[in-house]
């Protein structure tokens, strides 16, 4: 097996019942700019870089860099999209890699038109089962806001257990100290 993340060969895309996930391509940057745009007041709360209403070129810019840090597998970032209607709902991914430890953090957000109808559960099971294949993950994580219920949710209905909750452990979006929920599933333990 190679040792250089560079060389690690695994699929771009991949489907659920209802979802096709997949690497960032360059022209997604106005897809996802719809996303954010209708989704900025609920994303605003939890995410920095939804603090702003980006253009489509910021939004596509970032797409592609999205891109480049997947070719490089430094963060693999993955696109949210429904198989029968082709619409871009949301972003998810395996972010903080540790190749060595095999080590992954799941981030993900929703459009706000597509909450509450079982999409990001849907995505988080099959990304997870992802890293446990393809990825051969040892360690998968799912952070989030203490005050953050929706995410936290996804986490505990996928059997995610409770790590801890490191006190005082970042910025919140509005500079405020938060603290910070660690869910994992550890090979040999959860899986």
């Amino acid at each position: 097996m190679a040792t250089d993340p560079i060389l690690f060969a695994f699929p771009e895309c991949f489907e659920t019942e209802r979802l096709l996930i997949r690497a960032p391509l360059w022209g997604d940057g106005a897809l996802v700019n719809e996303a954010v745009l209708e989704s900025l007041e609920e994303l605003r709360p939890w995410m920095p870089w939804a603090q702003q209403a980006p253009t489509v070129e910021e939004s596509e810019a970032n797409v592609r860099q999205a891109r480049l840090d997947f070719l490089k597998r430094v963060d693999l970032r993955l696109m949210l999209v429904r198989k029968d209607t082709g619409a871009y709902i949301g972003g998810s991914g395996l972010h903080r890699i540790d190749w060595d430890v095999r080590k992954f953090e799941i981030g993900y957000w929703l459009r706000t038109s597509c909450v509450g109808q079982g999409y990001m559960t849907e995505a988080v099971e099959a990304i997870f089962g992802f890293a446990v294949r393809e990825l051969a993950a040892n360690r998968v994580e799912i952070r989030c806001d203490e005050r953050n219920v929706r995410s936290a949710a996804v986490a505990e209905r996928l059997g995610f257990p409770l790590e801890g909750v490191l006190r005082s452990d970042a910025r919140a979006t509005d500079g405020s100290l938060r603290n910070t929920k660690v869910y994992a599933k550890v090979r040999g333990l959860d899986y």
